[in-house]
């Protein structure tokens, strides 16, 4: 490889703190029993610091199945569904599996939240039309148990009973001291507020208060009715005697009139660091009362999941400009260049990450304007190493993967456009299909209009004439649909469809092409979109037995015509025959689509991306209900239906999807997008805008979303898209002003910042989030740090690197060449490795050409070291 100079970011760190002698670390240790508060964010970034880092965590959730679950219907079934929580804050909501015991979702979801995250819980419930559904029970993995597992944390857990004693939630304020007088010492505890108490009254609320308990005596603060976000500013003292060992705790309950006192949460101070510090003050985070016994493990039934943390530090962009510039000039030199790096990534990839690793590339080109010829690149690097034409982009390769992330995210509006009419005909139509004599069940087909059963071989001519209907009505729009299919997509076929026939020739090998392409087209993405629409957001709920058979022959239909209707794929099912004579129809079609779509040239590519960038569709849209207000009164309110629309520029709103739309809001307006609590309208799933008028006058608009799921999307499209805005707020009300008061914490103050801290960074990952080009700059790197051991050599004359030797007919990896990541860089050469120490703390600026720059890793903090 020929190395160049590139200028590279140095981390300046703060000299670390000299440690203390061992018995005062020992002393000042405090105990695991002790709470420590919550101290405050900094007020912001220092501009003599230099750029400000970004920490981010993401978890990746698959939800894959349960079984064993017991029988809450009077039928001796369930209808399981799962919400996920993440610091009881409900995030995700799965689909309803109907009337099972042994659930499938095979739901995947990654949410990126703030680092101070707590526990992510999943709790399976059983949904029940006319009264409230059932918890049958919940797996709760805390955050030090997801970084105890670097992989993620994968396989059955059992579900264990949701007991109302665990389920807490918020914070409390207290301001602890011990006060010295003449006589005996006195311990003064201040219980200030709280927030996001658990709501435990039919509400929507609480009636809180606080029970401060020390040494046998206990006293209580005043009750604040109907709040989550009460105010007590209260002060109570004990008697201290010095050498105690007795703990302080501090305990909130719900309290009722007729009922049993609801516990909240609780606090416990060890009065010992107490005498230490003399003074703490802070947000505690409740804990829940764990004394109670558990039922047996495994009498509720188990959950399969698949849950992974990702902790990333993020630094500015010129920090990774070497290692991008690097990457884009081998792609810009493709294989006539001498550059290695891609092929080496290529060859240290394993199975259980590459998709990951093919997906970061993928964006960090589409980024850079390259992902065209970055996988032109791969095409050539895996037609250079394939021999038989049959065998062709059939291996999970990163070619294969990096395709595979490419129409995801630049075809998935393409693919909504021409399957969902059909996918929506199959689940309106719910007809009894089956082409295969031996799954014929006569009883699931009702009977004829002669009132008599129909017999096997009308059931499978009907079957087959209704799959032959979708299959063309299919086959038919994608026809259509070469104008509308995007220009990127259609350049990168193209260059598919030119180097597989440069690379087999000749007439015996025609249809090569065209199954390359439908290899990617037809078995990777349109098949799989018709075999799981809820995956690919075609649909809201998974299909029923009956919807979800006939999805399946539709797509074994079209992986056959995507095959070119080969005798080994007709010989595979027999039964499948009686599509034949529109498989083969389709076959022409598909063919015909192909030739047009791959002929495109680099003028009309151009102009279409200029056309589709003048008409860039909105990030969200939907039917929304808006909060109108008739009158004075607490009751003259109500939401009205209208079309929303978020762009990059506004969020807008119409009567209906096709009228005419009213800018609403500025998207460089808005400073803050939250949640509002239930008992302010008397409805769930209502959200808040805040925002600032043309005066410069903050304004909320209150808009209400059909279920959590659509919620958590709004708040998270209109949290990524203002998260650049200026005067973000940091705090807001959770209630609404009503009357003389906010219904959230009875402050009377209208211009009051906040009784509850804002969750800007709390967001959902969808396919058509913008592109982060720091972020997969990061995790790029971050892989090359973990397969750096694999490839630097154990001496000069050490093995060679496994893999080394490149792809049969590719270019070859020279051991000189494996300094990219391993050796010592010849000289010139742009030193990637890591420090010899890795700091915890992270850097406080990036300058411009500093002389070297030197990265350090861990698979949850990844930041830059300082070299000597």
């Amino acid at each position: 490889m020929k190395w160049k100079r590139f200028p590279r970011p140095r981390a300046h760190l703060p000299r670390p703190a000299r440690p203390a002698p061992r018995g005062a670390q020992s002393r000042a240790r405090p105990p695991a029993s002790c709470a420590r508060p919550r101290r405050p964010a900094p007020p912001g970034p220092d501009p003599r610091r230099g750029p400000a880092m970004a920490k981010r965590s993401s978890l990746s959730i698959r939800i894959v199945e349960g079984k064993n679950l017991p029988a809450k219907d009077i039928t001796g079934s369930s209808d399981p569904y799962c919400i996920v929580k993440v610091d009881n804050e409900p995030i995700i909501r799965t689909a309803t599996v109907w009337k099972t015991l042994c659930p499938f979702w095979g739901e995947e979801y990654q949410v990126h939240l703030p680092p101070t995250f707590h526990a992510v819980a999943f709790y399976v419930m059983d949904e029940d039309a006319l009264s409230r559904d059932d918890v049958i029970g919940k797996v709760c993995l805390t955050r030090d148990t997801l970084a105890a597992h670097p992989k993620g944390f994968s396989g059955w857990a059992h579900l264990t009973e949701v007991d109302p004693d665990e389920e807490v939630q918020g914070e409390i304020h207290l301001r602890l001291e011990v006060v010295r007088g003449p006589g005996p010492c006195r311990l003064r505890c201040s219980v200030l507020e709280a927030r996001d108490l658990a709501p435990k009254d039919r509400n929507g609320a609480s009636d809180p208060f606080v029970r401060v308990r020390y040494n046998g005596r206990t006293q209580e603060t005043s009750i604040v009715k109907k709040s989550c976000y009460p105010r007590w500013n209260e002060t109570f003292e004990f008697e201290l005697e010095e050498g105690a060992a007795e703990a302080l705790c501090v305990e909130a309950w719900d309290w009722d009139l007729v009922s049993r006192n609801d516990f909240l949460g609780k606090v416990v101070f060890n009065v010992q660091r107490l005498w230490a510090a003399q003074q703490e003050e802070g947000w505690f985070r409740l804990q829940p009362d764990q004394s109670k016994s558990r039922r047996g493990e495994g009498s509720l039934g188990s959950l399969q999941l698949e849950v992974r943390l990702w902790d990333e530090t993020v630094l500015p962009s010129g920090c990774y400009q070497p290692l991008v510039q690097l990457l884009c000039h081998e792609v810009k030199l493709g294989t006539q260049g001498p550059g290695q790096l891609i092929p080496l990534i290529e060859e240290t990839t394993s199975t259980e990450c590459r998709q990951d690793v093919a997906t970061n590339l993928l964006k960090l080109f589409l980024g850079q304007g390259l992902a065209k010829d970055f996988l032109d690149l791969l095409f050539q690097l895996e037609l250079g190493r394939t021999s038989e034409a049959n065998t062709l982009f059939r291996s999970n390769s990163l070619a294969s993967k990096s395709m595979e992330s490419f129409l995801k995210v630049a075809g998935m509006r393409y693919l909504h456009g021409v399957l969902g009419p059909i996918i929506d005909r199959v689940f309106e139509e719910k007809k009894y299909v089956e082409l295969d004599p031996s799954r014929v069940e006569v009883k699931d087909v009702g009977c004829s209009g002669l009132h008599r059963p129909q017999t096997e071989a009308e059931v499978l001519e009907q079957s087959a004439q209704t799959l032959r209907v979708h299959l063309g009505a299919l086959l038919s729009a994608l026809s259509r649909s070469v104008r509308a299919c995007p220009a990127v997509v259609r350049a990168t076929f193209r260059q598919l469809f030119l180097r597989v026939r440069e690379r087999f020739p000749g007439a015996q090998h025609e249809n090569v092409p065209f199954i390359a392409v439908t290899s990617f087209l037809c078995l990777r993405f349109v098949s799989p979109a018709i075999m799981a629409p809820k995956l690919f957001h075609l649909r809201e709920r998974h299909a029923d037995a009956r919807t979800s058979r006939t999805l399946l022959l539709l797509a074994k239909a079209v992986q056959n015509v995507g095959n070119m209707d080969t005798p080994a794929s007709r010989a595979k099912e027999a039964w499948m025959e009686p599509l034949q004579p529109t498989v083969r129809q389709g076959v022409a079609q598909l063919k015909d689509f192909i030739t047009k779509l791959v002929d495109i040239g680099e003028k009309e590519e151009l102009d279409l991306q200029r056309a589709l960038s003048l008409q860039a569709p909105p990030v969200k849209e939907g039917p929304l209900f808006i909060h109108r207000t008739k009158g004075k009164g607490p009751l003259m309110s109500s939401f009205k239906k209208l079309h929303f629309s978020l762009t990059t520029e506004a969020l807008s709103f119409a009567k209906t999807p096709n009228s005419k739309k009213s800018a609403l809001i500025k998207l460089a307006n808005i400073r803050a997008a939250e949640k509002v609590e239930e008992k302010s309208f008397g409805s769930s799933h209502v959200m808040q805008v805040i925002y600032e008028d043309d005066a410069g006058k903050p304004q909320t608009i209150y808009l209400q979303c059909k279920c959590v799921n659509e919620l958590n999307q709004w708040l998270s499209a209109l949290r990524k898209m203002s998260i650049s805005n200026p005067g973000l707020l940091g705090s807001y009300h959770p209630g609404i002003f009503r009357g003389d008061k906010w219904s959230c914490c009875h402050q009377k103050d209208k211009s009051d910042l906040g009784c509850d801290k804002t969750r800007s960074r709390v967001t959902l990952q969808e396919w058509n989030d913008p592109l982060d080009h720091d972020l997969e700059a990061q995790l790029i790197y971050r892989h090359l740090l973990g397969v750096e051991a694999m490839l630097s050599p154990q001496g000069s004359t050490g093995p060679a690197v496994p893999g080394a030797a490149g792809p049969p007919g590719g270019p070859q990896i020279q051991p000189s060449q494996r300094t990219a990541l391993g050796d010592k860089p010849p000289a010139g050469a742009a030193d990637v490795r890591p420090a010899p120490h890795a700091l915890t703390e992270p850097p406080a600026r990036c300058s411009e050409t500093p002389p070297w720059c030197a990265f350090s890793s861990s698979h949850h903090s990844v930041s830059l070291g300082s070299g000597a």
